[in-house]
C-alpha cells in the first residue's frame, strides 16, 4: 500500500477590506508573504503535492497561488464552512494515483478535522494545533490506506508548521 500524505492548510492572514464580503475577503500582505513560505517548507520537508481541493473563496485561491505549488487542482465551494466530516467525505472522492494531497481551507475545518483524524493526539505535533492552528499553518498527516477508507482516528499527525 501506497504511503499517503494529507496536508491541511489554513489560508493565509486576509486583508478586511470595508464593504467587501467574507468569501470576497483578499490576502493581507503578511498572508501573501507567509503563503510563499509555507510553499517553500513544502517543497522542501514534504513529498511533492500531486493533488489539492481548495475552497472557492478569495483568499484561499491567492494563497495557492503564493505557495506556488503546481498540481491538478479542484475548487470545492463545500470547504468554505466544512465540517470535519464533510471534509473527510471530500477525501474519499480523491483518485488513488494521487499520493500527497493538499486541502486549503479555513478554521475551524481545517484545526478539528486535523484532530479528528489524528491517531496521536497527545504528540507534540497534536498539543501545538490544539492550542493555535494560525493562518497559514500546515498540519501534515500520514497514512497506508486508500484514500475511501481515511475515518477519523486513522492517520499519524507527524508534524505541524507555523510559517513566519
Amino acid at each position: 500500500m501506497t504511503r499517503r500524505v494529507l496536508i491541511l492548510m489554513r489560508h493565509g492572514k486576509s486583508a478586511y477590506p470595508t464593504g467587501i464580503g467574507d468569501h470576497e475577503r483578499p490576502l493581507a500582505p503578511r498572508g501573501q508573504r507567509e503563503a510563499a513560505l509555507a510553499g517553500d517548507w513544502l517543497r522542501e520537508h514534504q513529498p511533492p503535492v500531486d493533488g489539492i481541493l481548495c475552497s472557492t473563496s478569495l483568499r484561499t485561491r491567492e494563497t495557492l497561488i503564493a505557495t506556488k505549488l503546481d498540481a491538478p487542482t479542484r475548487f470545492d465551494e463545500t470547504i468554505y464552512g466544512a465540517s470535519p466530516h464533510q471534509l473527510i467525505d471530500l477525501v474519499h472522492g480523491v483518485d488513488d494515483a494521487v499520493s500527497t494531497l493538499l486541502i486549503l481551507g479555513h478554521a475551524p475545518g481545517m484545526p478539528y478535522t486535523t484532530w479528528e483524524l489524528a491517531s496521536n493526539r497527545s504528540s507534540p505535533p497534536a498539543e501545538q494545533v490544539s492550542k493555535k492552528f494560525p493562518t497559514s499553518a500546515l498540519a501534515i498527516l500520514e497514512f497506508d490506506l486508500p484514500w475511501d477508507q481515511l475515518d477519523t482516528g486513522l492517520a499519524e499527525l507527524v508534524a505541524f508548521h507555523i510559517p513566519r
